[in-house]
């Protein structure tokens, strides 16, 4: 089992059921982002084997700017801490394992679901 981290969460899947092959796409976190192709897929899941590989940030930045505008989920190791970059990256969710999120509950992903209100960059635009 696995925990869907959204803004609003913790949640369970509930709107892939049903989906068919083609539908899901799965990304390894070596996935060549310059390669991609923009595909006809309703999910993508780009995989995060450790918190401390980031590559995954880069290759959803790239599918957002060449115009993919289906659901982007994180899927692996990523914490709590990481969650404002994810959704700025361009992530809709988070998918976690049931053990991360005992380890970090709902309170500390819900600490970060304001990605908008903590971007320094708008902070130094705004300044």
């Amino acid at each position: 089992m696995s925990v869907i981290v959204t803004d609003e969460g913790f949640a369970t899947e509930d709107w892939a059921k049903g989906l068919t092959d083609g539908q899901v796409i799965e990304l390894e976190s070596d996935t060549d982002p310059e390669a991609l192709s923009i595909p006809n897929a309703a999910l993508i899941r780009i995989a995060f084997p450790s918190f401390s590989d980031g590559r995954g940030f880069t290759i959803a930045r790239v599918l957002r700017r060449r115009g993919y505008t289906g659901k982007l989920r994180a899927l692996g190791h990523v914490i709590s801490d990481q969650y404002a970059m994810a959704r700025r990256c361009g992530f809709d969710e988070v998918e976690i394992s049931n053990e991360l999120a005992a380890r970090q509950p709902q309170d500390q992903w819900k600490f970060r679901a304001d990605w908008r209100g903590h971007d320094y960059q708008s902070r130094m635009r705004a300044g």
